[in-house]
């Protein structure tokens, strides 16, 4: 008898984990055909430019008074964490070179990913799942209207643009926020401060980060679009939704970020 319940328990599993690789490898090709289409209808006009401006202004306006804080109190605590260690040592003025190049190249377009699939991303998830819902979608296809064209294409933009421009932007910020430590808390002369901020920085420092930026607002507008228009279940759908386009976005945002780290490191040793 317990030898057939162990048996049953094994095949539930190794159901249990087929259709989970399944799921898994179809949803990994989904967001593939997306991502596809996409650059498809990008380069079919007309391209709706005004829509492209209004999600920019929504993305990545909207969005600056959260990355500042982000950035800005991101930027302090470094300095504050990276003085402990250094006031041993005399060393000091090197807080503002740790402090410039872990924005640069991983705290500032990392972060403000997050910030941003948090904020926009399950934002463009539940107006889309709303709308597939509601069949507002399956409305502009009967009016011969694709909706990858009219809704997909202007968010991708909006964060294939903006996420970059984001990205320099916490970047200043958060090395501003080293600067306020730096000369108001640690006694580091402005002037020091500022050399050494921008001695150790070179192009591939800034070009890295940009990079990142970039591939993160892909990883966004894809998983978030995905989600939403594969919504189904009503408004519990659209929460449930929304919950996974955040989570899958942060771990792949996580995972694109070991892999280009490790890219960079391995091949142009940076």
């Amino acid at each position: 008898m317990n030898k057939k319940v162990s048996w049953s328990n094994i095949e539930s599993r190794a159901y249990s984990l087929g259709s989970n690789f399944v799921d898994i490898m179809g949803y990994i090709g989904g967001s593939f055909i997306l991502f596809a289409q996409t650059i498809y209808w990008i380069f079919v006009p007309p391209l709706k430019k005004r829509q492209v401006i209004d999600q920019m202004n929504k993305i990545g306006v909207n969005s600056l008074p959260i990355v500042l804080l982000t950035s800005l109190f991101t930027g302090m605590v470094l300095a504050l964490q990276s003085a402990y260690q250094m006031q041993k040592m005399s060393s000091e003025m090197y807080i503002a070179s740790l402090v410039s190049l872990s924005i640069v190249r991983e705290l500032g377009p990392v972060l403000t990913a997050l910030v941003v699939a948090g904020r926009v991303g399950a934002a463009i998830t539940a107006e889309l799942g709303t709308m597939k819902v509601t069949e507002q979608i399956d409305a502009l296809e009967t009016l011969a209207t694709n909706p990858i064209k009219y809704l997909v294409v202007p968010r991708f933009l909006a964060l294939f643009i903006m996420l970059p421009l984001l990205t320099i932007y916490a970047d200043m910020i958060g090395i501003f926020g080293g600067y306020i430590i730096g000369v108001f808390k640690l006694n580091i002369t402005p002037r020091m401060y500022m050399r050494m901020t921008y001695q150790p920085l070179i192009f591939k420092d800034v070009f890295t980060g940009l990079i990142k930026s970039v591939v993160f607002g892909i990883i966004i507008a894809i998983v978030a679009c995905f989600q939403g228009m594969r919504t189904e279940g009503g408004a519990e759908g659209v929460g449930k939704s929304t919950t996974q386009a955040v989570v899958i976005s942060f771990i792949m945002i996580i995972a694109a970020d070991c892999f280009i780290t490790a890219m960079f490191y391995f091949a142009f040793k940076v």
